[in-house]
C-alpha cells in the first residue's frame, strides 16, 4: 500500500477512534463506577492507536503478538463498560460505544493483515454484546454495522492484494517484452552490419567477375572463392561469427580446407556474454585445426551450443573421411 493511501486510512482510523472515545465520555447518566468506564476508554484508545501505528517487518502487517493483545483487550472492554453501569443504563447511546469501537478495531486488524485477529475481535464483540444486551438489541444498536464493515474490509483487502499481484505480474511481463524488443533491435542491427560486411567484401570481386565475363586470374579466382565463402558464412551462420572466427575460417580456407557453417539456432536464448565466450572458444578451436574439411554446426540442443567436426578428406567420399577433430561447446559455461 503506498504512503498516501496508508496516510488516509490511518487518519480515518484515528478519527473514528477519537469519535467513539468522545461518545463514551458524553455521559447522560452518571456511571456507578466511573473509573472503570474511564479505564475501558483509555484501554481502547491505547490498543487502537498501537494497532494503527505499531510497525512490523512487513509494510502493513502488524506483529502477531499485538494481534493477541487486541483480541484480549476486546474481550475485556465490554465487561468493564457493562460493570460500570446499571443494567437499565446499558442500552444508552454513550454506553454502547464499544460496539462500534471494537468493530473498528476488527477492521483495522484485518487491514493490517491479521485477519484471524480481526475476526476473533468481532466474534468476542458479538458474544459480549449478546450476553449484556441481547441479540436483537445488540444488532439494533450497531452490531450489524460492525459485522458489515468487517466483511467489507476483508473483501477490500482480498481485492487489493489481488490487484497488487496482477499489477506486479503485468509489470514483469512488460519488462520482459521490453527486454525482448531491445534484444531483437540489437540483433537486427547486427544482421544489417554483417550483411553490409559480406557485401562489402564480395562486392568488388563480383564486380570484376561481371566486368571480365568470368575470365579471372588464379589469384582472382581464389579471392572469389574466399569472398563466396564469407558471404555464405554471413548468411548461414551470422550468430557464430566475430572477427576472430572470421579470421580463423579465412586462414583455414587459405591453407586449402573446406569450411561449412550451419547455424540452426544453437545460440538462441543465451545471453550476450555467453555468446561471446562461445565465439572465442570456436575461434581458438578453428585456429588449431589442421583437417581438410571443417563443419561448424550450431544445432538446437539442450546441452551443446556448437559442434565442430574436422575430417581428413582422405577418402573418395564424405562417408570415407576419417574424423580428425570433434569438439563440442556446451551451452552453459
Amino acid at each position: 500500500m503506498n504512503r498516501s493511501v496508508r496516510s488516509v486510512a490511518t487518519a480515518l482510523a484515528v478519527g473514528f477512534a477519537v469519535y467513539f472515545a468522545a461518545r463514551a465520555v458524553w455521559w447522560i447518566v452518571q456511571p456507578t463506577v466511573p473509573l472503570l468506564m474511564v479505564a475501558a476508554i483509555l484501554l481502547y484508545l491505547i490498543v487502537m492507536m498501537a494497532t494503527v501505528l505499531v510497525e512490523a517487518p512487513g509494510e502493513m502487517q502488524m506483529p502477531l503478538w499485538w494481534g493477541v493483545v487486541a483480541v484480549v483487550a476486546s474481550a475485556a472492554i465490554p465487561p468493564m463498560v457493562s460493570a460500570s453501569l446499571l443494567p437499565i443504563h446499558r442500552t444508552a447511546p454513550f454506553a454502547t460505544w464499544y460496539i462500534g469501537a471494537l468493530g473498528l478495531l476488527a477492521v483495522v486488524c484485518i487491514v493490517r493483515r491479521r485477519a484471524i485477529a480481526g475476526w476473533l475481535v468481532l466474534l468476542v464483540l458479538t458474544v459480549s454484546s449478546t450476553v449484556y444486551l441481547g441479540v436483537l438489541v445488540a444488532l439494533e444498536l450497531g452490531l450489524v454495522g460492525s459485522i458489515m464493515w468487517t466483511i467489507v474490509a476483508q473483501l477490500l483487502v482480498v481485492f487489493w492484494d489481488r490487484a497488487v499481484r496482477d499489477t506486479e505480474h503485468l509489470a514483469d511481463i512488460q519488462q520482459a517484452v521490453s527486454a525482448w524488443h531491445a534484444t531483437q533491435l540489437v540483433r537486427q542491427r547486427e544482421r544489417r552490419v554483417r550483411v553490409q560486411y559480406a557485401l562489402g567484401t564480395a562486392g568488388p570481386v563480383l564486380t570484376r567477375t561481371v566486368a571480365s565475363h568470368g575470365h579471372l586470374t588464379e589469384e582472382e579466382r581464389l579471392e572469389a572463392r574466399l569472398a563466396e565463402g564469407r558471404l555464405r558464412d554471413e548468411l548461414r551462420g551470422a550468430s557464430l561469427l566475430n572477427d576472430a572466427v572470421r579470421d580463423a575460417i579465412q586462414h583455414a580456407r587459405l591453407r586449402g580446407a573446406a569450411v561449412t557453417v550451419f547455424d540452426e539456432g544453437g545460440l538462441e536464448e543465451l545471453d550476450e556474454q555467453r555468446r561471446a565466450e562461445i565465439r572465442d572458444e570456436l575461434a581458438d578451436v578453428l585456429t588449431r585445426a589442421d583437417t581438410g574439411r571443417l563443419i561448424i554446426r550450431a544445432a538446437r540442443d539442450s546441452k551443446t551450443a556448437v559442434t565442430v567436426v574436422g575430417r581428413s578428406s582422405a577418402g573418395d567420399s564424405s562417408d570415407e573421411d576419417s574424423v580428425g577433430l570433434w569438439h563440442e561447446i556446451p551451452r552453459e559455461r
